[in-house]
């Protein structure tokens, strides 16, 4: 990560649109996102049991998220009648933890996950 990377999660609902459809739906409009300038990473977001869809952005600048945002792609999603309840939330990173767990290029090689106390699951 950098210290001027900031992160935006969106979240929305299908609204009469069936996840199979959708699914094709950002294979198809994936290789446009790799022209936004200023992102550096998108994850796609599905959680069909609650309908909730969207993405994980990393941006290089808040800037380059703002200009997104007031860009046409994210207007067309919001102009989308199958997608509602759209939000956007936007962070800012703590540099220093982040590097120590992984989030960024640190150059250390990840030599496996260990089990966090009191968890089921590695985090």
């Amino acid at each position: 990560m950098n210290p001027t990377d900031h992160i935006q999660v969106v979240t929305f609902q299908l609204a009469g649109l069936e996840p199979a459809s959708y699914r094709a739906h950002c294979e198809a409009a994936a290789p446009a996102f790799t022209e936004i300038p200023g992102l550096r990473a998108k994850t796609w977001l599905a959680n069909p049991s609650t309908n909730t869809y969207g993405g994980l952005y990393a941006w290089e600048s808040r800037e380059a998220m703002e200009a997104y945002v007031s860009g046409p792609i994210f207007g067309a999603l919001l102009a989308n009648p199958r997608m509602d309840h759209v939000t956007t939330l936007d962070f800012g990173v703590l540099e220093r933890p982040t590097e120590i767990t992984r989030g960024g290029s640190t150059g250390r090689q990840h030599r496996g996950r260990r089990r966090l106390a009191g968890t089921n699951v590695a985090g």
